[in-house]
């Protein structure tokens, strides 16, 4: 699966990072079928090909801001699958798409 599409580094593109959103806009989410990890993407440096973007693991206290490497994103596989893009995703603010993780709804 194509984890990063040229629409996408667009959209980031349009976006920059949000650094002075209060509730950025998830450009889109990312995920691992066979855990409870998901990563909403808020920004992406093609530079060194880096999201910015909210991590959420099992739930709070492990949830965070943080950076995540789309390189190490594309290599990473678990039991034969590897990361996933959420293809029906729909751009929201942050606050409204951690309602979507069930420790938050």
């Amino acid at each position: 699966m194509k984890l990063l599409t040229a629409e996408l580094l667009s959209r980031f593109r349009a976006l920059g990072d949000q650094e002075e959103s209060e509730d950025p806009v998830v450009v889109a989410k990312y995920f691992h079928p066979m855990s409870s990890w998901t990563f909403f993407a808020i920004s992406y440096h093609s530079e060194d090909r880096v999201f910015f973007g909210f991590a959420s693991i099992t739930g709070p206290p492990c949830d965070e801001l943080g950076y995540t490497s789309l390189t190490e994103m594309e290599s990473t596989e678990v039991l034969g699958l590897g990361i996933e893009r959420d293809l029906y995703w729909v751009e929201k603010p942050l606050s409204e798409a951690k309602k979507e993780l069930p420790w938050y709804a």
